[in-house]
């Protein structure tokens, strides 16, 4: 009886890490190998951080399908990016294009590297810079001193 729950037990685990096939066929290794290269290249747009070859989701399974089907058609796979940036805009590409609409996406990385830069050297010199003390604080402060051994 113990087996059996467990073996019940383990299936109900089990059932959902299963992940679905899909076995196309190509007409050339070539094929083959532009399709393996755009689904690794383009992002699945439900769970955005993984790409196609990756996601289980029925939008993934869209998308893969469609790429087999162009490719089976004959296009090229600048013709199936341009298709599906066209449709579904840069955010389907893992490395958009470099333009006017994505210049922050590609230098806001390495300008906010800049500006830390910046900010740690500047603060860094102030640090080393003297601190100026006002020389009746400074009379003040060892006379407090002096009080202060005078009563041990």
């Amino acid at each position: 009886m113990k087996r059996l729950v467990l073996l019940v037990v383990f299936s109900l685990w089990i059932a959902p890490l299963q992940a679905a096939i899909e076995a196309y066929q190509f007409d050339s290794p070539e094929m083959e190998a532009d399709y393996n290269q755009l689904i690794d290249e383009l992002r699945c747009l439900v769970c955005q951080n993984q790409n196609l070859s990756g996601s289980d989701a029925d939008l993934a399974r869209d998308l893969r399908r469609e790429t087999y089907q162009m490719l089976q058609q004959g296009k090229s796979q600048q013709e199936v990016v341009d298709f599906m940036v066209a449709r579904y805009g840069d955010f389907v590409l893992y490395r958009p294009q470099f333009k006017t609409s994505t210049y922050l996406l590609w230098l806001g990385p390495f300008l906010l590297l800049v500006l830390v830069l910046y900010l740690v050297v500047r603060r860094l010199r102030a640090a080393d810079k003297p601190v100026e003390v006002d020389a009746g604080a400074m009379a003040e402060a060892k006379q407090l001193l002096e009080d202060n051994e005078s009563r041990k």
